[in-house]
């Protein structure tokens, strides 16, 4: 399926787990496709590697979505590189889980400068070089905006980021440029085995609650993602869609 062919799509925070899957995802639908990253280097070379010898085009973009002047810098090169942008996921995001008493100023910001404020500036400058003849912004959020205990600033992150799905959604219609939420439930990756999630009563008490019957898997959002980029979605603008087998919190 080359649904994607000739586009031209930016993936933040795509040099591992659910980010480097939608990334080998467009690029196997014809997208040419920047692997963004900002420390992980030898991963996103990896990543670009992947795509290539599957006979996909792809470049590895460092940039951290958290430094606001490093932003401008990620998106021309992009435009430069690969040309005007067609599709824009927002991946990069962090999350840090504690109890209400242990929040601190530090812990909020570092967090909402990553997953929203970062999300928001890397839209603002990929607007500037994207295709006057429209396109799709993907936004990844989670469904811990329905509330997690001991993830209060992390689920609040999540929830704004749907918020700004909708707001952009009517901000950009106009421009044709679509703008939808995907929000992954528990997702196997390298990020969840380090903080502990896997094999931990965590995941059994996730599957237990998922109709489908088990945790989720990058491809299971890359394809998602894929849709929503594509313009099998055409219609889709403004929404906040699960993809998690049916688990809701």
């Amino acid at each position: 399926m080359k649904n994607l062919q000739g586009k031209v799509a930016l993936v933040t925070g795509a040099s591992k787990g659910i980010g480097a899957g939608i990334a080998r995802e467009l690029a196997a639908r014809g997208a040419a496709v920047a692997v963004n990253y900002s420390s992980s280097k030898a991963e996103a070379e990896k990543v670009v590697r992947d795509i290539e010898q599957a006979g996909g085009k792809a470049i590895a973009v460092k940039g951290s979505v958290s430094d606001p002047g490093q932003i401008p810098t990620l998106i021309e090169e992009v435009a430069h590189k690969l040309g005007p942008i067609d599709v824009l996921v927002n991946n990069a995001g962090i999350y840090e889980f504690g109890p209400i008493d242990a929040i601190t100023p530090d812990h909020f910001k570092k967090q909402f400068d990553t997953n929203v404020l970062g999300l928001l500036l890397v839209t603002q400058a990929a607007l500037n070089q994207f295709n006057p003849g429209g396109g799709s912004i993907v936004n990844i959020s989670s469904v811990v905006v329905d509330g997690v205990p001991g993830a209060a600033v992390y689920s609040a992150t999540k929830g704004a980021v749907d918020a700004v799905t909708a707001s952009l959604a009517k901000e950009l219609g106009p421009r044709k440029i679509r703008v939808n939420s995907l929000n992954p439930g528990l997702v196997e990756t390298e990020g969840t085995h380090a903080a502990g999630f896997i094999g931990s009563d965590f995941q059994k008490e996730a599957v237990s609650r998922t109709p489908l019957g088990r945790i989720g898997q990058p491809q299971d959002i890359a394809t998602a993602a894929a849709f929503l980029a594509s313009d099998d979605s055409a219609w889709i603008n403004g929404q906040a869609i699960h993809a998690s087998g049916g688990f809701r919190l």
